[in-house]
């Protein structure tokens, strides 16, 4: 039997004397009444480009692993399913023909077995891949239920000069029985309306499934963690090199970054914290109209 890989915390909060086990203990209680809470398990992996069968294999085995160790949310890092091939640093360069060629229709062999997945270790599981829709590509995050369904797509709206691949347009948030969630992609987290629009609809934790590899700390967990701070939002951060979860308080409660493939996992517990930024709820709305003029007009 395969020895079970050991699930990461290499980043925590000190709790009076606690570190990790502190967010564990203190997650399913409220005086307000239950509280929901689950474990989010980001699969730190780099896939290969082009190769989905091995990509998708090594997927199954750690989400195996993260399953066994109690995760009941899986996210995966953008593009992981044809390891993000429409990165221009590929060596020949991606082409049309081709990328075309390695995306994956929602209704595909490999989306099936990624249900499939999803449905035998009942767990909630985020692919990221590039998705075909006709003679159209869009950098796509899916999420499938523990009953094998599709519940719920994202489609990346800042494709951040990706040639290949069509721009998204809208920032849903789907109810779950874990609770509410959102999805950006990438380069999203770096716009402030996108998450802003997330948590004005409800969310309760977003997820970042990322790739790029140029990763510096100010664009990935301190923007992340304002992120998740102004918005009193969960968000995880799930990337080959650098993964991460933050709770609503803005601290990173899990991370590991490197060259090392792992699991890291942490518990999202939704109490009242969630929506509860005094900055958040005093928005002003009608007063922020400028915020839509065009870039060129706002500009002296």
């Amino acid at each position: 039997m395969t020895r079970l890989m050991p699930i990461v915390w290499r980043r925590t909060v000190s709790c009076a004397g606690w570190t990790f086990l502190c967010v564990v203990v203190t997650g399913g209680f409220s005086l307000a009444g239950e509280v929901k809470s689950f474990k989010l398990a980001g699969l730190k992996l780099l896939p290969k480009a082009w190769d989905k069968a091995g990509n998708f294999a090594k997927l199954e085995l750690y989400a195996r692993r993260a399953a066994a160790a109690g995760a009941e949310f899986i996210v995966t890092p953008e593009g992981y399913l044809e390891g993000y091939a429409v990165n221009q640093r590929l060596s020949p360069p991606p082409t049309r023909e081709r990328y075309l060629e390695v995306a994956e229709p929602m209704d595909g062999p490999w989306i099936q077995k990624t249900k499939e997945l999803a449905q035998e270790l009942k767990v909630y599981l985020l692919l990221g891949f590039a998705e075909r829709r006709q003679d159209k590509v869009f950098n796509t995050a899916g999420v499938f239920s523990p009953q094998g369904e599709l519940l719920a797509k994202y489609s990346k709206s800042h494709t951040g000069g990706e040639l290949f691949n069509e721009q998204g347009s809208e920032f849903p948030v789907f109810s779950t029985p874990l609770g509410r969630m959102g999805i950006l992609i990438c380069f999203d987290r770096q716009l402030p309306e996108t998450a802003r629009i997330l948590a004005i609809k409800g969310a309760q934790f977003i997820l970042v499934p990322a790739f790029g590899l140029g990763t510096t700390e100010i664009n990935e967990d301190i923007l992340v963690r304002t992120r998740a701070y102004e918005n009193a939002v969960y968000a995880a951060h799930v990337h080959p090199v650098n993964t991460f979860i933050v709770d609503p308080d803005g601290t990173i409660i899990a991370q590991s970054r490197g060259d090392s493939e792992e699991i890291v996992m942490a518990r999202i517990t939704l109490d009242e914290r969630i929506g509860s930024r005094k900055a958040f709820r005093s928005r002003r709305p009608a007063i922020y109209g400028e915020i839509l003029q065009k870039a060129q007009e706002a500009r002296p």
